[in-house]
């Protein structure tokens, strides 16, 4: 599908909220709302924790708020897995892996464009996970070609269960292990690794797109992987990315979405800053892409505003996050309504 920016808001789907309705009045405050990642409300809410259901041999430790992969205990479990998959719903959330994506489900879609879930990315899942000797599973051969295929798995049955209720939704997988992948991995190289990433998206259903705070080869994800939509923190990174200005007049031209996180979310940057300070801010970068040959035009039709990154530290808990995402609608009135976007 085609998908229109026009400053339109979205946001990343982890959430500082230990209150289920109240972390869903902010989901639905946006222009295309998500459901909710609570860690603070279950352990099971955590990322890296919500995509280990069903996978051979990981072990969730609650007690100690860690998740681990015992090896032999993986090629045990192959055999049921393999018995299992065979059923797409296998791969759905559980409640006890999400306590919000079945009650996001049977929400009304009417008024809204798109809607968006997420799930963490083979990547970062690989190198965040480890076995019983510390070493993180993207290093083992077989079990990582496994964890490509599952997580998979584990996005096209989300995009499956969003696609009943709404005929444009998307799953982007949140990625912030790339801003590693360019470093040299013992046993994994930067090379593979990329070869890997784009065989994993071509499995991928609907629209291709990925999230990151952090900053990596820019001219890779803008240029190497076909992606639909490209979700960053301009708020941190934006003096780097606005210089890659040939792959960002490319991949507009190709029809992709730059979701520009431009609103902080720790707490002494949202005091720090305001509409007209963040609306300024905004603007200059694409000022500056205009002027290297980049038609503002094709930057606002293929724009999402966001926050720049989601935050669990700030010690307010939610209150923050409330007033980053209300200034995040208020920069993008201003921006809307400048430009006559609708």
């Amino acid at each position: 599908m085609k998908l229109t920016g026009n400053c339109m808001t979205t946001a990343m789907g982890i959430l500082p909220h230990n209150n289920i309705r109240d972390s869903f009045k902010l989901a639905f405050a946006v222009d295309i709302p998500f459901w909710p990642q609570l860690p603070k409300f279950s352990f099971h809410e955590d990322m890296y924790v919500q995509v280990c259901e069903h996978f051979p041999g990981i072990r969730v430790d609650k007690e100690n708020l860690r998740v681990s992969l015992e090896t032999e205990a993986f090629y045990k479990e192959l055999d049921f897995y393999a018995a299992k998959s065979a059923h797409e719903d296998y791969f759905e959330l559980s409640p006890q892996y999400s306590a919000t994506l079945n009650e996001f489900l049977r929400q009304d879609f009417s008024e809204y464009r798109y809607i968006r879930g997420q799930n963490i990315g083979p990547i970062s899942f690989g190198l965040k996970i480890t076995d019983e000797n510390r070493k993180p599973i993207i290093y083992n051969d077989e079990i990582r070609d496994f964890l490509y295929e599952f997580i998979a798995q584990k996005v096209n049955a989300q995009y499956r269960q969003l696609k009943k209720v709404h005929d444009q939704p998307f799953v982007w997988v949140d990625e912030p292990g790339l801003e590693m992948l360019f470093t040299s991995f013992t046993g994994y190289p930067g090379s593979k690794a990329k070869e890997d990433f784009l065989r994993f998206l071509d499995r991928v259903d609907g629209p291709r797109g990925v999230h990151l705070c952090g900053n990596p080869d820019w001219s890779f994800l803008l240029s190497d992987l076909n992606l639909d939509i490209l979700s960053i923190d301009i708020f941190g990174n934006g003096e780097i990315f606005t210089r890659y200005t040939a792959e960002i007049k490319d991949f507009l031209q190709r029809g992709g979405i730059i979701s520009w996180g431009i609103v902080p979310t720790l707490t002494e940057e949202v005091d720090a800053e305001g509409v007209n300070t963040l609306t300024g801010k905004m603007e200059a970068f694409w000022t500056y892409l205009d002027g290297k040959g980049i038609d503002l035009e094709m930057i606002l039709s293929q724009a999402w505003l966001a926050p720049a990154r989601c935050c669990l530290v700030n010690s307010d808990g939610a209150k923050t996050v409330h007033k980053s995402f209300d200034l995040l609608n208020r920069v993008a009135e201003n921006l809307k309504g400048k430009y006559k976007l609708v």
